[in-house]
Formats: structure tokens, sequence, C-alpha cells
């Protein structure tokens, strides 16, 4: 429905509470088309997105010209590449979607003023924030302690978390990835992950069927880096 000309999702009353404070704050709503941007580095970060259905990639462009892939965005996420209570700034990374939807856009203006009126919604938000930080935190963590290794087995680990799906003979990560796109999660290059999946592969620890990857001994990955078995909303590629 439309308020004050701004499109108020009805969807909202679906969502837990904390996303209800959130998307009870006026916001326009957008449809998502697959290969285009919500925003790219150095676009004016004014906005928060929530989504409501698609995929959108989280990414930066190198000097070099590699790209990184820092998380997919689904549905129930949101995206907040922007720094609050401070003066202009702009993305420092893009945002492509990767899958048709919609998703609701909020000014940062609004956001501020509503998160210094509401202490309970201010609450809601900070700790979203903070498990987003935790999750960078923790990928840092396994490239420094594991270079390679910890940044690709991590990575697999983590997209079981967010993609998996319990087959007989292991998970399968339901997600079609080439190994240039799982290579830009790893911030590695192609030829090292073929070589590295190569050997998962040999070894019996994967399978590769239609992009799809199959995870046969999920305990070998997790014992190589020495994996905290942080909680899920923490361990997950969102």
């Amino acid at each position: 429905m439309k308020k004050g000309g701004i499109l108020v999702n009805e969807k909202i009353d679906d969502y837990s509470a904390d996303l209800k404070g959130l998307l009870s704050i006026a916001h326009s709503e957008i449809e998502l088309k697959k290969d285009t941007y919500l925003f790219q580095e150095g676009d004016k970060a004014d906005d928060i997105y929530f989504i409501h259905s698609g995929k959108v990639r989280i990414g930066k462009l190198t000097p070099d010209g590699r790209e990184l892939t820092f998380r997919i965005c689904s549905e129930e996420d949101f995206i907040g590449e922007i720094t609050l209570f401070c003066a202009p700034s702009t993305y420092t990374v893009h945002a492509k979607v990767l899958e048709d939807g919609v998703c609701a856009k909020i000014k940062k203006e609004d956001l501020e003023e509503n998160l210094l009126l509401n202490p309970g919604l201010n609450i809601e938000f900070m700790k979203r924030m903070g498990i987003h930080h935790q999750k960078s935190q923790s990928k840092f963590r396994d490239l420094l302690l594991h270079g390679k290794k910890g940044a690709l087995y991590s990575t697999l680990i983590r997209m079981t978390n967010s993609f998996g799906v319990n087959k007989e003979d292991g998970i399968l990560i339901d997600l079609s990835l080439t190994n240039q796109e799982l290579a830009n999660f790893c911030g590695m290059s192609r030829e090292v992950v073929n070589r590295m999946l190569g050997a998962l592969k040999k070894d019996g620890i994967i399978s590769v069927s239609d992009g799809k990857i199959l995870i046969h001994d999920l305990q070998f990955l997790k014992k190589e880096i020495h994996c905290e078995n942080c909680p899920i909303e923490i361990c997950n590629i969102d």
C-alpha cells in the first residue's frame, strides 16, 4: 500500500518483530533485474536495502581487474553498506543482482531519525550490524590463519550453512557456481581453486555435478582449518 507517496509493503506482517520495526520506516520498493546494479563503487552511500525476494552479490573490483565476492544476499537480508551519523560518503563495494526479485529501499536520513526516536529499533539494528561485523572478522581470521586453504575450505563450510541440502552421501551446496565464481569468494585465482578442488575430489572429500558441489566429508574441512563451530548466523555466506 502507499503511505504519503511511499510504498509500505504489506508483507511486513510475515516478518519477525525486529524486521517489522525496520520495515515500518517509510520506504520505497524497487524491482531487482538480473545483471543490473543496486549501486556501484563510488556512488553516494545514501540508502540501505532489504530483500523481499531475489539474490544480490556484494563485491569489489581490485586495481588489477579481479572481482572479489564478499557475500550473496537473499530473502530477508539487509544490504547496509553505509556509515550512519557521519558525513556523506560513497560506496566502497558494488551490489549486482543475480536473480530477479523485489527489495525495499530505506533512506539513510529516515533510518537515522527512527533509530534516534526508537531505542528498541536501535538495539535490533545494532544486533544485526554486530552479526555482520562478526561474519567479516571470522572470514579474515580463516584467511590469515590458514591462507588459501582457509579461504576455500571456510567458504565451502559457509555455503553448506547457507545453501546446503542433506543427501544420503553428504551435503549438496544447492547453488550453481563456476570455479571462477568460487575463486571470487576466496580472493584467489581460478587456477589455484582448480588445483585445490581437484585434490579434494581425488581424496573423495567432494564431488561436482552440474556445477554444484557435494560435500562428502564436512568434518575433514572443519578439522583442516580448526573450525570453531560458530553459530550459523555467523558462519554463512549471506
